[in-house]
């Protein structure tokens, strides 16, 4: 590898400690398929001199076997690394790159151009601190253009470069670099673009990378590489002096000390700063700044350090230590953008997994607004988001938590939304501010008269039994049975049918699988309201969706929930077309009862389930 030091040679030492005190720029290219985001990275690299010669060996093998540049070197090889993307001669996923030069080290992710791939363009540019967007002369500003702009301005990078790439094909037309330059600035105006510098350039011949083209001779500005060594990226949260830090550890190691360890991720604090912990709110004074080589006077934003304090207060993981003079906002309801990642649409009611700095709450879209068509910026109704679409929501936590909107820090405004079940990251998200609700906030009001004390008077213990099973088979005969049975016995029940309850409460909903989630989610909560009435109540309806099922038991509290399959072949059940929809459904894999009604009658059926609630003590 050869770097352009000579300390490398001449004092191994002193180079690293001056490549270690180098400040460090994080960048992203973005733009349209094909206009020169990999060739532009890998044109970098090759004159940042950070490859090796095995390196540049493999590039000319590869240029040669598998490159679109004739046999010449084809710089894109350098990033697109999988067999899809050489083949494709695109990009598909993210890949990060580091390079260095005397001044400044740089971590550079290449992002994809294509619509299909935005979560994978977001995923990049969540840490970016300059957006560089390639342009191809030869056409101009692009609906993909557009689109990556707008994400950029979402995400909240506020520095970009305009790479008018390609400018070769087109003569080093300065007229066409004014038009498209004009352009763009145009539609950047309206997404809240201002820091723009445009070069023009070809990354291909190297015009305007590192050193200004005799090809434009009409342009003075800044090389791309010199803008990259220069600017001056305000970090909002390094320059703040409102101090933040999230709790990922207790640290514990013995009876004599109690520490909070984590990164500080916004200004700074020193011993005997006054602080406060949100969303108790409760304050202290910092006594000791410890970290791994000794304690220190005064932290900044990008230490991570351990936090002693003056008082003993409850202070868990997730909690946030911030300033008292500023603290950040404390809110359970939410304005915020989300970004969904998954084939599986977001679907509001539904409860997902939200995770904000270290904290971790449950969370669900309360309200979807609408969503926003990035190419045209139209917002357009909406009551579900599809893969790569982004919505405005409202959303609510069944926590507190304590926030910074997402324009003043990345840190404490952004957050992720994880699958319950899968722990899949479905969505990315940014919180804009706390919903100020015009009527009081329903609160759960406590009754006098509560579950125990209904099921004491009826003698008996309330759960749900939760019916799955195909159209035909038999789980609502073997449950109208059962319900028979036991109120024969004494027992105060009520039996739910899906088909009952589409004739009243749930006749809004279709079979779509939105509403096919909030049928369950409607029926799931008269259940869990039955149950509190002391009811022992019997649930039927078809209910394949794993998702579904799973958020009905998590309603009840645990031993009142009591899951029955008719696991009977699906062959018997793709009679009717609305069982053919529901056939691809997910059966349960651990249900607590499991009946077959190929080989039971109704009646063994209930007799079977009947001794399994006796043998788990709720039934006598």
């Amino acid at each position: 590898m050869a770097h352009v030091s000579d300390l490398i040679a001449e004092d191994i030492e002193l180079y690293l400690k001056t490549h270690e005190n180098k400040s460090l720029l994080r960048f992203i290219t973005c733009g349209s398929v094909d206009d020169g985001k990999s060739t532009l990275i890998g044109r970098l690299l090759y004159e940042s001199k950070m490859l090796f010669e095995d390196q540049l060996t493999q590039l000319e093998v590869d240029s040669k076997k598998v490159g679109t540049q004739a046999g010449d070197l084809d710089f894109a090889l350098l990033v697109d690394g999988l067999a899809a993307e050489r083949e494709q001669g695109i990009t598909i996923d993210v890949a990060y790159r580091f390079f260095s030069t005397d001044k400044r080290k740089f971590i550079v992710a290449d992002t994809p151009g294509h619509e299909q791939y935005t979560r994978n363009m977001i995923t990049g540019a969540s840490t970016a601190d300059v957006a560089i967007i390639l342009i191809d002369a030869r056409k101009g500003v692009l609906t993909q253009t557009r689109r990556h702009s707008y994400l950029v301005s979402l995400i909240g990078i506020r520095y970009v470069v305009l790479a008018i790439n390609k400018l070769d094909m087109v003569g080093y037309s300065e007229e066409v670099f004014n038009r498209i330059d004009h352009d763009y600035r145009v539609f950047a105006k309206e997404v809240g673009l201002q820091n723009i510098v445009t070069i023009p350039m070809s990354a291909l011949k190297g015009d305007n990378i590192t050193e200004l083209s005799r090809n434009t001779p009409w342009y003075s500005g800044e090389t791309l590489m010199g803008y990259l060594e220069n600017v001056q990226v305000e970090d909002a949260a390094e320059q703040s002096g409102v101090f933040r830090m999230p709790v990922q550890w207790v640290n514990r190691p013995n009876l004599d000390f109690r520490g909070y360890s984590g990164i500080v991720v916004r200004g700074s604090v020193k011993t005997g700063d006054p602080v406060c912990v949100l969303p108790s709110g409760k304050e202290s004074r910092v006594a000791r700044i410890v970290t791994q080589d000794g304690d220190l006077d005064r932290a900044v934003c990008g230490q991570s350090i351990t936090l002693t304090l003056t008082d003993e207060i409850d202070i868990s993981r997730g909690d946030v230590l911030a300033t008292t003079d500023s603290p950040p906002g404390v809110a359970n309801q939410f304005a915020a953008t989300v970004v969904w990642m998954i084939d599986e649409p977001l679907l509001p009611g539904r409860p997902y997994l939200m995770k904000i700095g270290t904290k971790t709450v449950t969370a669900t879209i309360s309200e979807l607004q609408h969503k926003v068509n990035v190419n045209t910026l139209e917002r357009i109704a909406a009551t579900q988001l599809e893969l790569n679409e982004i919505g405005i929501c409202t959303l609510a936590t069944d926590q507190l938590i304590a926030f910074d909107p997402y324009n003043e820090d990345r840190d404490t405004g952004g957050f992720i939304m994880i699958d319950r079940l899968t722990n899949n990251t479905v969505g990315a998200g940014m919180l804009h501010s706390a919903v100020q609700q015009s009527h009081k906030r329903a609160e759960w009001q406590t009754l006098n008269v509560n579950k125990q004390a209904h099921a004491a008077l009826k003698g008996q213990k309330p759960f749900a039994i939760w019916f799955t099973g195909l159209s035909d088979s038999a789980k609502s005969s073997i449950a109208v049975l059962l319900e028979r049975k036991l109120y024969s016995s004494g027992k105060h029940t009520y039996l739910l049918d899906e088909n009952n309850i589409r004739h009243g409460l749930n006749k809004d909903l279709g079979f779509t699988d939105a509403d096919r989630i909030e049928n369950i989610r409607r029926i799931a909560e008269i259940a869990k309201l039955m149950v509190d009435a002391g009811q022992i109540v019997l649930v039927s309806l078809i209910s394949l969706s794993s998702t579904g099922r799973n958020m009905a038991r998590e309603m009840l509290t645990q031993g009142e929930f009591f899951e029955v399959l008719a696991d009977a072949p699906v062959q018997a059940a793709e009679v009717r077309d609305l069982s053919k929809a529901d056939s691809s459904g997910e059966t349960p894999d651990n249900p607590e009862i499991r009946i077959d009604p190929a080989i039971q009658t109704p009646e063994q059926a209930v007799e079977h389930i009947i001794r399994y609630l006796t043998h788990a003590g709720v039934l006598s």
